[in-house]
């Protein structure tokens, strides 16, 4: 049986499925409309999860661990 703290870790690691699906979903992003400082969105938003990403990963790895 698991217990509490191992229910909490296996829901961390979920939380590593948010950027693959917010990148994967292709038609969300995929337009020019709003641009930032010039660049459109399809640009900005993918270059805006890679900080993103890694503070998932930090947080997933700092309650895993």
């Amino acid at each position: 049986m698991k217990t509490s703290e191992e229910t909490k870790h296996s829901w961390l690691w979920l939380a590593l499925l948010i950027p693959y699906v917010a990148l994967l979903w292709l038609p969300f992003y995929n337009d020019i409309r709003p641009s930032l400082l010039g660049f459109p969105f399809f640009y900005w938003y993918q270059f805006l999860w890679v900080p993103l990403t890694s503070l998932i990963i930090y947080f997933v790895y700092r309650g895993v661990k």
